[in-house]
């Protein structure tokens, strides 16, 4: 079984804010690969899961309902309960001020580089060697970075979104059934705009 985490924070307040799109991906991916009668989502791992197949691969998708700074509790959970590898069987999915909006980039590990969702999976785990999905919402600018990632996009920033949620989810599901390398080759090529 693959783990696929969306980083988020719960609460209608949060909905659709740049800090979610873990949230979302997550969500299209239990749209495209659940069982309607059987792929409601359950409270299990402090998060909300929805275990679906994605071409042979059974995958849990995550949303931790533990707010984004503590999210590392609910993936460690899960991780223990099924005795999963993270280098091989976790993929977290979350949002990244160093990357233009809707660029999508999966990286093999890698610091938290500030990313506080990131650095207490890490902590939780005791490594940094898990693959990670990054969406990019662009750099704050102005903005103080707290208000920016939990504001909403610009309407110039949604066109661009949207279809990098998609190709996210196109991501993850192409990392479930082919692996790492095969995903990474696919879609670190494209570059949003």
């Amino acid at each position: 079984m693959k783990l696929v985490v969306g980083l988020g924070n719960p609460g209608l307040e949060y909905d659709r804010t740049r800090h979610n799109v873990g949230f979302e991906v997550v969500d299209r991916l239990a749209r495209r690969h659940g069982d309607p009668s059987t792929g409601t989502a359950r409270n299990k791992f402090t998060g909300l899961v929805v275990e679906v197949t994605i071409g042979e691969e059974k995958v849990l998708l995550l949303k931790p309902l533990t707010y984004m700074n503590v999210s590392g509790k609910s993936v460690a959970e899960a991780m223990r309960f099924y005795r999963m590898s993270p280098t091989d069987d976790l993929l977290i999915i979350v949002d990244d001020t160093a990357i233009p909006c809707g660029s999508v980039r999966l990286k093999p590990g890698g610091g938290a580089g500030g990313h506080n969702g990131l650095a207490d999976v890490t902590e939780k785990l005791g490594t940094d060697a898990w693959p990670r999905l990054r969406i990019g919402i662009d750099k704050p600018g102005q903005i103080p970075l707290k208000n920016y990632v939990l504001g909403r996009f610009t309407p110039e920033q949604q066109e661009l979104i949207e279809p990098s949620l998609d190709e996210a989810a196109d991501a993850a599901a192409c990392w479930a059934s082919e692996g790492l390398a095969p995903a990474m080759n696919r879609f670190n090529r494209r570059v949003a705009g």
